[in-house]
């Protein structure tokens, strides 16, 4: 088992079957496009590998802002549905606290849809800790 950061475009199009199962709305053709544009704006791309297989992705961010000074934010955590409940997603998630505070992060963040009854219990036995409500207005 191994969890590391997407470089190459066939490291990024590999972790592609499982985002699209969090991101149903993506579009292979366009995805190393999308990633490597969101790379420039610091988004990175990590990936757990087994035997050979990407079974979890979590893209994710480092940034600073007044109310949590330096923070981690992760925009998409999944695990392949047919490799979930093998612990994969807490080796993901801890792979992630540890990175947040190699990095001189505060805090870790993450906002999940209201209808993710399992992700959200997933989180809370993460540790984690449901601190505000997420708001949006659809600007198109």
């Amino acid at each position: 088992m191994l969890i590391r950061l997407a470089k190459t475009d066939s490291e990024i199009l590999e972790c592609f079957p499982v985002m699209l199962q969090l991101r149903l709305h993506l579009e292979q053709p366009k995805f190393v496009e999308q990633i490597r544009q969101q790379m420039k704006e610091g988004y990175q791309l990590a990936f757990l590998g087994v035997e050979g297989t990407t079974v979890g992705v979590a893209g994710f961010r480092i940034s600073t802002c007044l109310a949590s000074g330096k923070f981690l934010y992760v925009d998409d955590l999944v695990v392949d549905k047919l490799n979930r409940s093998h612990g994969y997603g807490q080796q993901l998630f801890q792979w992630l606290v540890k990175y947040a505070k190699e990095h001189d992060c505060q805090e870790l963040n993450l906002d999940s849809g209201v209808q993710r009854f399992d992700a959200h219990r997933f989180y809370l036995m993460q540790r984690m800790s449901i601190t505000g409500h997420h708001f949006l207005i659809k600007l198109w």
